[in-house]
């Protein structure tokens, strides 16, 4: 059973940076990946995703241009590098694996993904 435990999230004025990472008890490689993130009295809804080959990546709208999903094997690691970040942006954000499916493959939705992490708080200020 694969675990995830999310880092780095904080508080950061408005136009700064954070790199979130997600660390894995297995092999990254062999899942695909994505961070969703949820603000409060909201659905939980998909940042970004990283297939399982690592050549597809997607992204929600509002982030594309500033926010970049990456992924470390040796490490076991998912990161995201969050720039220019916007109050709008304010939300717990969740690390979550697919460890089926093609290779391919972006999920997009929260149903796709069969393990999560337990979040990590990002604040940003105005």
């Amino acid at each position: 059973q694969a675990q995830l435990v999310e880092s780095g999230g904080g508080w950061v004025q408005s136009g700064g940076s954070l790199k979130l990472s997600c660390t894995a008890s297995a092999r990254t490689s062999a899942w695909a990946m994505g961070w969703f993130r949820q603000a409060p009295g909201k659905e939980r809804e998909f940042v970004a995703g990283l297939s399982m080959s690592g050549r597809n990546t997607d992204y929600l709208d509002s982030v594309k241009g500033r926010f970049t999903i990456s992924r470390d094997n040796a490490k076991n690691t998912l990161y995201l590098l969050m720039n220019s970040l916007k109050p709008e942006d304010t939300a717990v954000y969740y690390c979550a694996a697919r460890t089926y499916g093609s290779s391919w493959n972006v999920g997009i939705s929260r149903t796709e993904y069969n393990f999560w992490g337990q979040g990590t708080q990002v604040t940003v200020s105005s």
